[in-house]
């Protein structure tokens, strides 16, 4: 796998029940999809139980080392329970362990559905989102020495980390050395790097974000994925902090634009024909936009979906959804961006004449969180939809929008995402 280009691997030691007929159980949350990459997440709403699909760019490699793909291999999201299984991975792949994943007639079985039955599946994560996937057969000596050396089954964990280098542990490492060299040098001028490799100086007064992603030889995108390493870098240098700017997917913002939203629900301002501003809360009336935030299928007793075609709705005075962020598409960014999350504080300094930017240590991390986590903070009021979305006109007298939509939270209540959040000095 490593010759291969993973970076990462896990195993999942196998039950009688993981099999091609009812799909590998691979963990009873959707903290899973942080480890493992995936496609574009559909709601499939007709089914029995309504659920996510998204597929996965899986090899399996045989024993012979000969791997080939499997074309309909997918993750099911079953929001209600919640939990994620592997379905689709035999059909088609010549390569795939076809023999030792069928399904076993129920008079056959030797163990309840649960118990270990010595099959084990490793699972290989390559930095690209190729997935490669072997399995240990039952009583093989790598099945064996797996479950005997590796395998910790007090730790509560459906699947567990494989000793393979770049492991998140050490992808830590390189994060907190970087960070100790950037702090330990002190002042650094404001800056923001280019698509082109150069890193120029930037002259606003927002650019503490942009000069550590320089620092980091990042270069700003709105792709939903981590940083550096898999961890995403946030700076902040006052309380409140923006943790995610997805655009809505659904409503009349999405049907008309942003342009056209803004100025429909947007406010007089200086120097601009319309801003669209507001501190909205769930289940709060906005008094500047007149509209209110709402969440739609979210159980919050059982901190689960329970309507997968739901999501955050954003509702006129007439009940009409004027904004929809569905909960496919939160998922989505939420998984891939905040697996694991290094929040970064600073404060703006002057030199030579001069704007710069001083990062402090500690650093706070944050790792292991779910949409759970995210939707629940929402729904106490904690996260806030704080948008910054305006029409501008320039010198020839055209308009344009810049769109802004911001989901932030004040820095106290980070430790309401993550199972665990601490601090990290970077320096003593």
């Amino acid at each position: 796998m490593v010759d291969l280009g993973a970076t990462r691997a896990f195993f999942k030691p196998l039950s009688e029940n993981d099999n091609s007929k009812n799909q590998v159980y691979l963990g009873g949350s959707f903290q899973i999809l942080q480890q493992i990459p995936f496609g574009d997440i559909t709601v499939t709403p007709d089914n029995k139980n309504p659920n996510y699909k998204a597929s996965i760019n899986l090899w399996w490699i045989n024993e012979d080392l000969q791997y080939a793909p499997a074309p309909t291999a997918q993750l099911i999201l079953y929001a209600r329970y919640p939990e994620v299984r592997l379905s689709g991975f035999l059909m088609n792949c010549p390569t795939a362990p076809r023999a030792y994943m069928q399904a076993i007639h129920p008079e056959d079985r030797k163990k309840n559905n649960n118990e270990k039955d010595g099959r084990v599946l490793i699972l290989g994560i390559c930095p690209n989102g190729k997935v490669y996937g072997y399995l240990a057969s039952q009583n093989s000596p790598l099945a064996t020495s797996i479950l005997s050396e590796l395998f910790d089954p007090s730790s509560g964990k459906t699947i567990q980390n494989f000793p393979l280098a770049g492991s998140p542990d050490a992808n830590k490492t390189a994060l907190i050395v970087r960070l100790k060299n950037i702090v330990q040098s002190g002042w650094h001028e404001s800056m923001r790097m280019y698509p082109d490799g150069s890193k120029r100086p930037y002259l606003a007064q927002n650019g503490g974000g942009y000069t550590l992603e320089a620092l980091f030889d990042i270069i700003p995108n709105g792709k939903a994925e981590p940083d550096y390493k898999g961890w995403e870098l946030k700076s902040l240098a006052g309380t409140r902090i923006t943790l995610m700017t997805p655009e809505p997917d659904g409503g009349f913002y999405n049907e008309a634009g942003a342009k056209t939203f803004t100025l429909q629900y947007g406010h007089d301002s200086p120097d601009v024909i319309k801003y669209f501003t507001g501190t909205h809360k769930a289940d709060v009336k906005n008094t500047t936009s007149n509209l209110t935030l709402t969440i739609k299928g979210y159980d919050k007793t059982r901190r689960a979906i329970s309507d997968v075609q739901g999501g955050v709705y954003l509702l006129n005075d007439h009940q009409e959804p004027v904004a929809i962020w569905s909960f496919s598409s939160l998922i989505t960014h939420w998984s891939r961006k905040h697996a694991h999350a290094c929040y970064v504080k600073y404060v703006t300094a002057s030199k030579n004449g001069k704007n710069g930017f001083i990062y402090h240590s500690p650093v706070y991390l944050g790792e292991k969180t779910d949409i759970s986590f995210f939707l629940e903070s929402m729904q106490n009021g904690l996260i806030v939809y704080d948008p910054a979305t305006k029409v501008v006109q320039n010198s020839n007298g055209n308009t344009s929008v810049k769109a802004r939509s911001q989901f932030r939270i004040n820095f106290n209540n980070l430790k309401t995402l993550y199972e665990k959040f601490y601090e990290q000095a970077v320096i003593v």
